[in-house]
């Protein structure tokens, strides 16, 4: 976790070297119809749940040389653990604590990575930090564009979700899976998502409920395919899936969705191509990633969204 101190009312998190607050925050802002968070004249206002307690917070950057956290309404965390617990929050989703060294150095020297670094250095493997949200995400998001995949996820939450009231507008909190495991897939025949994703995400809900799934199990495995099989196995989640939440959830380096068309889309405009790359020649341009997959990844999708 990285260095942090109170001042005023505030936190402030020191941020890395090689972290652009800009870079991040042009990511956040891809699509205007992002329900979990708002940005605002460069102010990132969201709620963040530690130990059971809701805080809405609205981060900054200042001096380029940290972080600062507000905390707005009532929401101040009291105890010392809950404000470390914001801490690690922020600092996860930011993936403030990985060191970028190696992949700068790796990247520059490679054609196709050489051009999303210049261009987006800086940028961070932005987190979701729970598991059930990251799966959520995952299977809302199959075989459909980006934007009608924001729409499922808005129409979603603000059906399934709770929220907090400040300045008169909402800011919410993802559902719990302990809230969607009671559901049926009629509860959510409204919101304009196939009955198969409606399925999954209850059978995903169920899973976590029981026990059988946890954030922890997942990152109790020694080797990254014993953790993709594992989630393979459950019913709704494939390859993609699985690869994105060991990606954006579970931090797992080598994560690598080979058959992404977003990736397919950024190595064929990198590379001017008339046709897709295939898959040998795909990991033919990967080979020199080994353990960086999940961040030469999310840079070559930064070139298209």
């Amino acid at each position: 976790m990285r260095a942090w101190k109170e001042e005023d009312q505030d936190i402030l998190i020191e941020t890395p070297e090689a972290f652009d607050f800009k870079v991040n925050l042009d990511y956040l802002l891809r699509d205007p119809n992002e329900c979990m968070y708002e940005i605002e004249d460069h102010l990132i206002t969201r709620v963040i749940e530690v130990n059971n307690v809701c805080i809405l917070a609205r981060i900054s950057e200042r001096d380029k040389k940290c972080l600062c956290v507000e905390f707005l309404g009532e929401t101040k965390p009291k105890s010392l653990a809950d404000k470390e617990a914001v801490v690690r929050y922020i600092c996860e989703w930011f993936d403030l604590d990985n060191d970028l060294t190696l992949f700068y150095e790796m990247g520059y020297q490679d054609p196709l990575l050489k051009q999303p670094i210049e261009q987006f250095y800086g940028l961070r493997t932005i987190g979701i930090d729970d598991l059930f949200e990251a799966l959520c995400w995952g299977v809302l998001g199959q075989q459909i564009n980006l934007k009608f995949a924001y729409t499922l996820k808005r129409h979603f939450v603000e059906k399934f979700g709770k929220s907090l009231d400040y300045n008169d507008k909402k800011y919410w909190i993802f559902p719990s899976f302990e809230e969607i495991a009671v559901l049926t897939p009629e509860d959510m025949a409204d919101i304009k998502m196939t009955r198969k994703k409606s399925e999954y995400i209850i059978d995903i809900a169920k899973l976590m409920k029981s026990g059988h799934l946890s954030k922890e199990k997942m990152l109790g495995f020694d080797d990254f395919n014993q953790a993709e099989k594992e989630l393979i196995k459950i019913r709704g989640i494939g390859p993609w899936t699985a690869n994105y939440v060991l990606m954006r959830c579970l931090r797992y380096p080598a994560a690598f969705p080979i058959d992404d068309v977003g990736l397919i889309n950024a190595i064929k405009f990198l590379k001017g191509m008339e046709r897709k790359p295939t898959k040998e020649e795909i990991r033919l341009l990967a080979s020199t990633w080994k353990n960086w997959e999940s961040y030469a990844t999310f840079y070559l999708w930064r070139t298209l969204y």
